[in-house]
C-alpha cells in the first residue's frame, strides 16, 4: 500500500460555478443550535490556545488550536451534532420550534409524557455514538449503537457507561450504516447519524449545523477576525463541509481557504475531488487506520457537495500524518500549552506542519498560500479518547511520526 501523503489543490469546474446551497449554514440558522447547547447543562465553550513557538518554527504569522478534549466531559466534539439533531427531532414531532424547547423543558415530566419514549440509534467508530448515548440519557430516552469491526473495546465500554445497548458487528462503518437504519425500520427507532443519502438528510443536516456552535464559538475567540487558513478532517465529511459551508456563507469571496484532511486508507473525498467528475466515489474495504473517528468510506453528500464547490485543497494522509501531530501537541515547544490530542483529532496539525517543512511541498504550500502572513486554525476533534492506544503512541512510539518527506 502507498504511504505517502497525497495532495490536490481542488481548481475545477465545480469551484468556478459553485451550487451547493449554503443558506443552511448561515449564522441565525447555526446560533440556533448554539443557543440550544448553551442550555444543556455542563455547557462552556472549549478552550481556543494560541501556540507562538509552533508558529515561529512553522514560519506562519499564527496558529490557533481549538480544544474539543473538554466538551461536555466527553473528550470530543461529536456530542454537539448528535445532540442537536436529537433535539430537533423531538421539537418537530411536537410541532414546536426548537427556539421553544430548551433543554430543561424538553426534559420536564409534561413534555416526556406527550413523547413518550423514544429510542435513538446509530453507528460509530467510538466519538459520535457516546454523544447520541449520553444525550439520550440526558434526554431520559434510550439509545442503541453499532461499532463496525476493529473498534476499540474501550470505546465500546464508554458508550455503554453512558446507558447505551452497543456492540461491535462484524462489517466496515459502511456496511453498518445501512444495518442500522434496516434494524432501526423493524424496530421503530430514530436513526441519528452523520451520513446523508437520498430520502436521508434531515438528521444529518441537523448534526452538521449542530457542529456549527464550534465555529461559531472559534470566531468569538478570536475576536471575529477570521484566519487565513482553516484545516479540518473528514471521515463522511459532515464536520468538514459545515465549515465549509459556514466560513462559504459568512464570508464569501474573503472566506478563509479550507483544508481538508483524511485518512489514506478511507479518502473518499481526496478521490473523489481527484476524479474531478462531480460524484461522490465510495471507497470499500475494512477501513483499518489508526484514525478511527475518520475510517469512512462513504460521503456525505450535503458535505461532499459543499467542498466539491468550495474547498481549497484536500489531503489524502498515511497514519504516520496523525500519530506526528499527537506528539507535536504533546510535547511542545516551549511557552506553548500541551494538549492531548487523540489520532483523528492531531492529523490537522500533523498535515501542516509537514506542509510547512517539507521540499516536497513547497509548490502546495505556494498554491495555498501558506506563508508567513498565514493565520492558521486547526481543530483538535478529540483527546484520549482510547486513552491506551494514546499512550501505546505517545509513549511507546506505535507508528512513526514519519517517513522523510
Amino acid at each position: 500500500m502507498q504511504d505517502k501523503l497525497q495532495f490536490f489543490i481542488n481548481h475545477t469546474e465545480f469551484t468556478e460555478r459553485p451550487t451547493a446551497p449554503l443558506k443552511p449554514f448561515s449564522y441565525e440558522e447555526l446560533l440556533k443550535a448554539l443557543n440550544f447547547h448553551r442550555s444543556i447543562p455542563g455547557y462552556a465553550p472549549t478552550p481556543l490556545y494560541n501556540l507562538p513557538a509552533l508558529s515561529e518554527k512553522l514560519g506562519v504569522k499564527s496558529i490557533c488550536l481549538k480544544d474539543e478534549s473538554q466538551r461536555f466531559g466527553l473528550k470530543a466534539f461529536k456530542v454537539l451534532g448528535g445532540a442537536y439533531a436529537m433535539a430537533r427531532h423531538i421539537a418537530e414531532k411536537l410541532n414546536k420550534d426548537i427556539s421553544e424547547l430548551p433543554f430543561d423543558v424538553m426534559t420536564s415530566d409534561e413534555v416526556r409524557k406527550i413523547l413518550k419514549e423514544v429510542t435513538f440509534a446509530t453507528t460509530t467508530d467510538g466519538n459520535h455514538g457516546r454523544g447520541v448515548a449520553w444525550m439520550a440519557r440526558q434526554l431520559k430516552q434510550k439509545s442503541v449503537v453499532y461499532m463496525p469491526k476493529g473498534s476499540s473495546p474501550e470505546r465500546l465500554t464508554a458508550i455503554r457507561n453512558e446507558g447505551a445497548t452497543a456492540e461491535i458487528v462484524d462489517m466496515n462503518y459502511d456496511d453498518a450504516v445501512r444495518m442500522t437504519a434496516e434494524q432501526a425500520e423493524k424496530h421503530g427507532w430514530i436513526v441519528v447519524q452523520d451520513t446523508a443519502w437520498e430520502g436521508y438528510e434531515k438528521i444529518p443536516l441537523w448534526i452538521m449545523q449542530g457542529y456549527g456552535s464550534l465555529m461559531l464559538e472559534s470566531l468569538e475567540q478570536l475576536h471575529q477576525v477570521p484566519p487565513t487558513h482553516v484545516f479540518v478532517q473528514a471521515g463522511v465529511g459532515s464536520f468538514a463541509g459545515m465549515a465549509q459551508g459556514m466560513l462559504t456563507a459568512a464570508y464569501g469571496e474573503n472566506r478563509p481557504k479550507v483544508i481538508v484532511a483524511e485518512a489514506l486508507i478511507a479518502d473518499c473525498l481526496y478521490r473523489s475531488a481527484l476524479s474531478k467528475k462531480g460524484d461522490a466515489i465510495a471507497v470499500g474495504g475494512d477501513l483499518q487506520t489508526v484514525m478511527a473517528g475518520l475510517a469512512c468510506g462513504e460521503a456525505n453528500s450535503i458535505g461532499w457537495d459543499l467542498l466539491r464547490d468550495y474547498a481549497n485543497g484536500f489531503a489524502s494522509c498515511p497514519d504516520f500524518v496523525a500519530t506526528h501531530g499527537m506528539r507535536i501537541l504533546g510535547n511542545p515547544l516551549a511557552g506553548d500549552p500541551r494538549i492531548v490530542s487523540g489520532e483523528s483529532g492531531a492529523v490537522t496539525t500533523g498535515l501542516l506542519s509537514i506542509l510547512m517543512q517539507s521540499p516536497a511541498m513547497a509548490e502546495t504550500r505556494q498554491q495555498l498560500g501558506l506563508n508567513q502572513d498565514s493565520r492558521i486554525l486547526v481543530i483538535s476533534t478529540e483527546g484520549d479518547t482510547d486513552p491506551q492506544r494514546y499512550l501505546d503512541i505517545v509513549w511507546d512510539g506505535e507508528i512513526p511520526s514519519f517517513k522523510k518527506y
